[in-house]
């Protein structure tokens, strides 16, 4: 079931995700809903936030964009081909970040219409869990690292807008203050 997407100014958007302890139905349909939705608005990743749920689980799939390559190592075997992995479901990630940073453009799924360069580490790698209750280790770069680091930020209530440049933040100001006023009212 395609679910309603929570838009800037939504308060939950700022609250920290509760730890997922254990996987029951209730979990695996909203995880399902989530995937469902965020294919639906042609995103790359979704965190329960965006959908009114404040829990540590987020889903990504990076292998449509083909402009943007990622690479990811799962529990240390490299897959080649993206699609094979995609789309993956994540709960109670935890991310170590790379060193090495770029700017590269981000957009938000909670925010239409706005993107920004934001500053990202290059490669993360991730601890999770699965639906199944198995551990998984990621090693990923490119966009599956920024969209990794993008929605593990949603799960601790920060927002991409909290990482634009303060030139980027003023350009936006006038979109982000109608936005909050539409939230608002809703």
């Amino acid at each position: 079931m395609k679910l309603p997407i929570r838009k800037y100014g939504d308060p939950i958007l700022r609250t920290k995700g509760k730890r997922i302890e254990a996987v029951d139905d209730d979990i695996r349909a909203l995880a399902e809903d989530m995937l469902e939705t965020m294919h639906a608005a042609n995103g790359i990743g979704l965190a329960a936030q965006q959908v009114g749920r404040a829990l540590q689980l987020t889903v990504l799939d990076v292998s449509p964009v083909e402009d943007r390559p990622s690479t990811l190592t799962l529990n240390g075997k490299p897959i080649a081909e993206l699609a094979e992995a995609m789309p993956l479901v994540l709960l109670n990630p935890e991310l170590r970040l790379g060193a090495e940073t770029d700017l590269g453009s981000e957009g938000c799924l909670s925010f239409p219409e706005i993107t920004a360069d934001i500053e990202r580490a290059i490669s993360v790698e991730v601890e999770a869990e699965t639906l199944e209750g198995e551990k998984v280790r990621i090693e990923a770069s490119g966009l599956l690292s920024r969209a990794l680091q993008h929605e593990v930020d949603h799960l601790n209530g920060i927002l991409f807008i909290d990482r634009m440049s303060s030139a980027s933040k003023v350009s936006h100001s006038s979109r982000l203050k109608r936005l909050q006023k539409e939230t608002a009212r809703l």
